[in-house]
């Protein structure tokens, strides 16, 4: 077998990533298959059952399968999810329906968490709760990525004058401080809806992705495969979208992951402040932001909420960590 793969075996770029600076994946794959064999996957380390070196993204999912913090983290990601699309499924209650007499009493039969303020269902609210903070930072993290990764991809993949812009516009919206910025931002907002606080982070959150993504680029640009690609004549978008992108994409992915778990608390604290998503909307943030008023005589309206927005950061957190620590060839 040899030593590494060749540039263009099959008309594809060699996988490559650019997580934890420049690494050539190629020699790292060369440098496991002479000292690690492993017959339990049929051949040396780094392979498939025919033999075949692996790309890095089946390498990835190879070791992410065998990890115990990213099964525990997606089946509760995937709970989330499905609670989010259909949260009648586990809760039947309307979380708008709030009986005053009921106001800060504790857990009964039917509800478990206890109710409210207002007399509203804790259970119910919390269920659905998940749909708003879920689809905030889902949303959120999407806009980031696309926005950051095509702003940093033309600066690192062109240079000159687009690099030196968007790296200064970059420097701008570094400057400006998140809580502040929504502060003011969203306090001139009417709407109770989610889209005003998805744009604010939209706005703020793209230059981390940008960085990241300019780096990726500028590192697989330099790659021989790139090269060649360009000696033979390929154009700018073929370079870019095909040999390029696939190859950068990985640390955009990790710092998303990660980042989605930050969005969703970003929005908690937000609405926590009064500047965010606002009643009717069945937020976590809105629920903490009016129980805490009430942690000492009914504290079961605090923690609830509370404790679900700690699990569903976490669990975005671990998944982003062992992403990225199956991306990454220097963690292998």
């Amino acid at each position: 077998m040899p030593e590494h793969p060749e540039p263009f075996d099959d008309g594809r770029a060699i996988d490559h990533t650019g997580a934890g600076g420049a690494t050539d994946l190629a020699m790292e794959e060369g440098e496991s298959l002479e000292k690690n064999p492993s017959a339990a996957s049929g051949g040396p380390l780094g392979t498939g059952s025919a033999g075949r070196p692996r790309s890095l993204w089946s390498d990835a999912w190879h070791d992410l399968r065998r990890n115990p913090v990213f099964i525990i983290s997606g089946l509760v990601i995937v709970f989330l999810v499905i609670i989010s699309i259909w949260p009648s499924l586990i809760a039947s209650g309307d979380p708008l329906q709030c009986d005053l007499s009921k106001a800060q009493e504790g857990s009964q039969p039917g509800h478990p968490f206890g109710f409210n303020g207002q007399g509203c269902d804790v259970y119910t609210r919390t269920v659905y709760g998940a749909r708003t903070s879920v689809s905030v930072g889902v949303l959120a993290t999407l806009g980031v990525a696309v926005l950051g990764s095509v702003l940093g991809g033309i600066a690192g993949f062109f240079g000159g004058g687009s690099d030196a812009v968007v790296s200064r516009i970059t420097d701008v919206f570094f400057a400006i401080p998140v809580v502040l910025g929504g502060l003011v931002l969203l306090s001139v907002v009417t709407s109770s809806t989610i889209w005003p606080v998805i744009g604010f982070m939209v706005l703020l959150g793209w230059p981390q992705i940008s960085r990241i993504a300019r780096g990726s680029v500028i590192t697989a640009k330099q790659n021989d495969y790139v090269q060649a690609a360009r000696a033979l004549g390929a154009s700018n978008s073929r370079m870019l979208l095909r040999h390029i992108a696939p190859n950068a994409v990985a640390p955009v992915i990790v710092v998303a992951t990660i980042a989605l778990g930050t969005y969703i608390s970003l929005e908690a604290t937000l609405s926590y402040l009064g500047v965010g998503l606002k009643p009717p909307t069945v937020s976590w943030g809105i629920d903490i932001s009016s129980a805490s008023q009430y942690i000492r005589n009914a504290p079961h309206m605090l923690l609830w909420p509370a404790g679900a927005l700690a699990v569903t950061v976490l669990a975005f957190i671990m998944l982003g960590d062992a992403v990225r620590d199956a991306l990454d060839p220097k963690l292998r």
